[in-house]
C-alpha cells in the first residue's frame, strides 16, 4: 500500500496514531489537573515505571501536553547518567524553568509570575551553571541566591508554586529517565515534593523511568513510596493491541484479516513500541486492502529485522566482549531476571570480579538491578536478539 499514507511511525516517545491501554493513568492525570483548578490540596505526584519500548515517555509527554494547555507552568527534562550527564540535567533544568515561564506570557499566570522570575535566575548558580539567567526584567530581587540547592530549590518551588495556586493551575516538572538523575538533585526535589504536600503548594514530579525507579526513590527518601502515585506501564492486554493494530488501518479503508492479525500481535507480545513497527512494516508489506497472513508473516520477518538492527542493536554495539559474554550468560534465563551468583557460575568467576562489568552495562542502559542479587534487560526480547546472533 501507499508508503505515504502508512500510520504508523515507530519511534522514542513519538506518540502513536492510537494510544490505547493506557486509559488508568491519562485518567489520574485528568484528575490532578482538574483538582489544581479547584485548589484542591493534598494530591501527589505520579512515576511511571516499565521496561523501555512500553511507552512511558509517550505517557509523559501527552501528561505534560495537558498540563500547557491547561495553563501549567511545564517543565520537562531527560535526565542523563554520569557526571556529564549531571552536568548536562542541571543546565537543562535551569533552561527550562526560564522558557516554562516565558511560556505563560499572556496568560493569567504570568502576572502572578512576576514576583519569581528573578529566583529562576538566581537557581542557576546554586545548579553549578553558568550563563543561564532570566533574561526578564523585574524590578524584583527574588529569593534562591544562598547557593544553596536544597534552600534555593525550595524558595524557588515555593513562589512559583504560589504564583501558579493563584492563577488557579499547577506547577509539574516532568523528568524522564528519572533514574539518572544525580543523587544530590533527586534528594533535593523529593524533599520539596514532600513540603509541597504538607504546604498545599500545586508542584508536581510527574517521573518516569525504568522499573528500578520506585526502590532508588524510596531509597533518596525513606517517606518516597508516599509521594507518589506509582504506576507500572508494561505490555498492554489483547484488545488493546488489537485496537493499536486494527484501528489506524481501518481509518485508511484497509482492515486485517483474523489470521494476520494473530501473527502480528503474537510477534509484538503486547509491547506499544513492537506494535508500531509489525504495524509499519505489515503496511509496507500489504498490497491489497485486506492485510493477508502471507503479509504478516512477512512483515514480522522484517519487523524483527528493523528491531535487531535498531532497537536492539544500538545496546549490543555498546558493549564490549566481556560485557556481551555477560549479556550471553544473562540470556539463557530469557527475559526474566537472572541471579547475578547463577551468571558468575556460567562464566566461571566470581561475583566480584564480575562486579565490574556488571556496573558498566548498568550505566550503558542495557541491564537494570531490580533487586539485590539479581539483573535483568531494560529491554523486552533482548535475551531473543542475544539467540539471533553468532558467537563474536
Amino acid at each position: 500500500m501507499d508508503p505515504a499514507l502508512n500510520p504508523f511511525n515507530p519511534g522514542s516517545g513519538v506518540r502513536p496514531p492510537e494510544l490505547v491501554g493506557r486509559d488508568g493513568e491519562i485518567d489520574a492525570f485528568d484528575l490532578l489537573v482538574a483538582r489544581s483548578k479547584s485548589n484542591t490540596v493534598g494530591d501527589r505526584g505520579m512515576v511511571l515505571s516499565g521496561l523501555r519500548g512500553v511507552g512511558k515517555t509517550v505517557l509523559l509527554n501527552v501528561f505534560a501536553e495537558h498540563a500547557r494547555r491547561n495553563d501549567w507552568l511545564v517543565i520537562q527534562v531527560e535526565a542523563q547518567p554520569g557526571e556529564a550527564g549531571k552536568k548536562a540535567t542541571r543546565a537543562k533544568l535551569a533552561r527550562e524553568l526560564e522558557l516554562g515561564a516565558r511560556r505563560l506570557r499572556g496568560k493569567p499566570a504570568w502576572s502572578f509570575l512576576q514576583d519569581a522570575m528573578a529566583g529562576i535566575g538566581n537557581i542557576s548558580a546554586s545548579l553549578g551553571v553558568t550563563g543561564v539567567s532570566a533574561s526578564i526584567t523585574t524590578k524584583h530581587q527574588g529569593r534562591a541566591d544562598s547557593g544553596n540547592l536544597d534552600i534555593d530549590l525550595e524558595e524557588l518551588v515555593e513562589d512559583l508554586s504560589l504564583a501558579m495556586r493563584k492563577a488557579r493551575a499547577g506547577f509539574g516538572l516532568f523528568i524522564d529517565e528519572m533514574q539518572d538523575l544525580d543523587e544530590e538533585l533527586l534528594t533535593v526535589l523529593l524533599s520539596v515534593q514532600h513540603l509541597a504536600g504538607q504546604r498545599g503548594w500545586p508542584f508536581y514530579i510527574i517521573g518516569a523511568g525504568l522499573p528500578n525507579l520506585p526502590g532508588k526513590i524510596s531509597e533518596a527518601r525513606t517517606y518516597g513510596e508516599r509521594l507518589f502515585l506509582y504506576r507500572t506501564i508494561g505490555q498492554v492486554n489483547e484488545e488493546a493491541a488489537s485496537e493499536a493494530l486494527a484501528l489506524p488501518i481501518s481509518r485508511l479503508g484497509a482492515s486485517l484479516a483474523p489470521d494476520a492479525l494473530s501473527l502480528l500481535l503474537s510477534a509484538a507480545n503486547g509491547y506499544p513500541f513492537f506494535l508500531q513497527v509489525y504495524g509499519r512494516s505489515v503496511w509496507e508489506a500489504a498490497s491489497e486492502k485486506v492485510i493477508s497472513a502471507e503479509d504478516a508473516q512477512v512483515a514480522v520477518r522484517l519487523g524483527t529485522s528493523d528491531l535487531d538492527h535498531g532497537f536492539f542493536e544500538a545496546r549490543w554495539q555498546r558493549a564490549t566482549n566481556a560485557e556481551r559474554l555477560y549479556l550471553r550468560a544473562m540470556a539463557q534465563d530469557g527475559d526474566s531476571p537472572s541471579s547475578t551468583g547463577e551468571i558468575a557460575g556460567r562464566l566461571g568467576k566470581s561475583t566480584t570480579k564480575l562486579a565490574v562489568i556488571r556496573s558498566r552495562l548498568i550505566a550503558k542502559g542495557v541491564v537494570y538491578a531490580p533487586e539485590y542479587g539479581s539483573i535483568q534487560f531494560t529491554v523486552p526480547g533482548m535475551a531473543g536478539f542475544i539467540a539471533r546472533q553468532g558467537e563474536d
